[in-house]
């Protein structure tokens, strides 16, 4: 697919079915975001990979969006190396598209996935469970499985509504 159309069609899919995600297609989302650019190629991001029971229950309870991490298969929680940071507006900027990597990768391939912010009001008790360092600051828990149901069509507004200047 057109890496345009590819970006025009990936939605945010809030339910899954229960048909695992094998580790094969897990390991390409994720090389996929290991490839997202970084200033000075420092690659600020880390990962954990949720696919334990029990870890996505801990998970459900920490945000108002428990029935997407319930529905999921995997769950990966994005981390900035705040102890290899060297500019943090930057690698904050490369977590970003890191992330975005990861969910065209998983679009590309077949699975939905969707990004939640919500859950970062529960960051310290997320590096609890997951026993992690004080210097790992989490970026959000990304959410992946076969769609359910296909997502609706969104709009956009028009370029000329936003843009700010054009010489």
């Amino acid at each position: 697919m057109d890496i345009l159309e590819l970006i025009k069609t990936r939605r945010s899919v809030r339910q899954f079915q229960e048909r695992p995600v094998r580790a094969a297609e897990i390991r390409k989302i994720l090389e996929a975001g290991r490839w997202a650019p970084s200033g000075l190629n420092n690659q600020p991001w880390r990962f954990a990979v949720i696919t334990n029971n029990r870890l996505r229950e801990e998970f459900s309870r920490l945000t108002h969006y428990a029935r997407v991490i319930k529905s999921a298969n995997v769950l990966i929680a994005v981390f900035l190396d705040t102890e290899n940071s060297y500019n943090r507006m930057k690698d904050i900027q490369a977590v970003g598209a890191c992330i975005q990597n990861m969910l065209l990768e998983a679009h590309s391939i077949g699975i939905g996935s969707v990004w939640l912010g919500e859950i970062l009001k529960s960051e310290e008790r997320i590096g609890e469970i997951l026993n992690l360092d004080k210097g790992l600051e989490l970026m959000a828990v990304l959410a992946f499985g076969y769609p359910d149901k296909k997502p609706k069509a969104v709009k956009r507004r028009a370029i000329s509504e936003l843009l700010l200047l054009r010489d």
